[in-house]
């Protein structure tokens, strides 16, 4: 075998941050100013979603687990209700529906895309309803990599079910789906899901450090949501329960008075991470074009390697800010396990990673559901491998990249 030059450049990470000096003075605006935790930049920041999105509400939160999580609690599970879940997914996904009380319906996923479409919501929805439990009560596609799920339908099936929809965005702020008119819309724009959750961690293409957020177009929600976040406390007047102690003899209300009508929790977002997401926010249409641009790139320096290797298949439903750019390589095929794949292309100074383990196939969910039989998620997960994709690459990062994979591959 013959031996990989070593790295010809600076380490390329499969994805990370690109902080620019704008980005650091706004947050050096905010540690002189008067406010770290949640002040007058995390409203600015939700005002921001909201006009990137076209959605009536922003919650900013924690990171996207806990908008995940928050999501969830929500829906108001009771024990036994279910919620169907991608398995490629992150962890998260399904982890909120867990620690809100529910069960997981885990659906396949498309073998070539890795997404969840109407055909594996179907087959879930289908074997959940000849399996014990309880109630089916929502859905949570994921638009796993930057591409959009064909959301319309899976809306138009949910609704017919009787369940709520929830899509996780993670991976998709500025990504767009097309809608049933055939124009594209935002993700997130809350016009086809009850809630949306987004997260801003390094290496998504808007960062916060850490950081999340829900959109949605519902008052009450936005207004749940905002309690939940913040430990379940109220503090508007109209909402105490008890007068006797909210208010004074005159009728004034006592100024320091809260009261808490339900558990919720510290999911609070800072100033200081929220005056980054802001600042980011301003360059989400050039990242999300650069983020493009590089993976058409990728697609046409590595079209010589098919039918070894090739891009997952593009859904006709999406216009992708690209999160990440994942591959299917037929390993075997190379005769090299993608475990040797990517040591010798980190030898040459250039990361990889791959999204995801089935969450069906964890430990914790094999205890509780038993071995599930999804192929389409198999079959994605044994040939999926993610390339550095971030908006400071360079189109050279991408040839060198290309080149890199091709000899790895014997084919270079």
């Amino acid at each position: 075998m013959r031996k990989i030059a070593p790295s010809q450049g600076p380490f390329l990470p499969y994805g990370r941050q690109l902080i620019e000096e704008d980005d650091i003075a706004a947050v050096t605006a905010v540690l002189r100013g008067d406010w770290l935790t949640t002040g007058p930049a995390v409203a600015a920041f939700e005002r921001a979603l909201c006009e990137a999105t076209e959605a009536r509400h922003a919650i900013a939160c924690a990171n996207g687990t806990a908008a995940l999580h928050l999501a969830a609690l929500a829906l108001d599970l009771a024990p036994g209700d279910r919620v169907v879940v991608p398995s490629v997914t992150f962890l998260a996904t399904a982890n909120a529906v867990r620690l809100a009380g529910g069960e997981v319906v885990f659906a396949d996923c498309d073998a070539d895309s890795g997404l969840m479409e109407v055909p594996q919501l179907a087959e879930a929805l289908e074997h959940a309803a000849a399996a014990p439990g309880g109630p089916l009560k929502a859905v949570f596609p994921v638009h796993l990599t930057g591409q959009c799920a064909d959301l319309p339908a899976l809306a138009a099936l949910a609704a017919e079910q009787g369940l709520t929809l929830v899509d996780d965005a993670a991976h998709a702020i500025g990504s767009r789906y097309r809608a049933a008119d055939g124009n594209t819309k935002p993700i997130g724009d809350g016009r086809l899901s009850a809630m949306t959750a987004f997260s801003f961690h390094p290496v998504k293409t808007i960062a916060m450090g850490e950081g999340g957020a829900l959109t949605t177009n519902d008052d009450n929600l936005a207004l749940r949501l905002q309690r939940l976040r913040s430990h379940g406390m109220v503090r508007e007047e109209r909402e105490w329960q008890h007068r006797d102690l909210a208010f004074d003899a005159d009728g004034s209300a006592n100024p320091w008075y809260y009261e808490m009508p339900e558990v919720g929790l510290n999911y609070r977002v800072t100033d200081i991470q929220c005056a980054l997401g802001l600042s980011q926010m301003k360059k989400l249409k050039r990242f999300a074009a650069q983020r493009r641009r590089l993976a058409d790139r990728y697609d046409r320096q590595l079209a010589g390697l098919a039918p070894l290797v090739r891009p997952i298949a593009r859904s006709a439903s999406s216009e992708a800010a690209w999160h990440i750019y994942p591959l299917l390589i037929d390993f075997a095929g190379a005769g090299i396990s993608r475990a040797r794949v990517m040591a010798r292309l980190k030898a040459a100074g250039i990361g990889s990673q791959v999204h995801y383990i089935p969450v069906h196939m964890q430990p914790y969910y094999r205890r509780r559901y038993g071995d599930l039989d999804l192929p389409g998620a198999q079959a994605y997960y044994e040939r999926t491998l993610s390339l550095p994709l971030f908006a400071g690459m360079e189109d050279s990062d991408v040839d060198r990249v290309a080149a890199a994979l091709a000899e790895v591959l014997g084919r270079g």
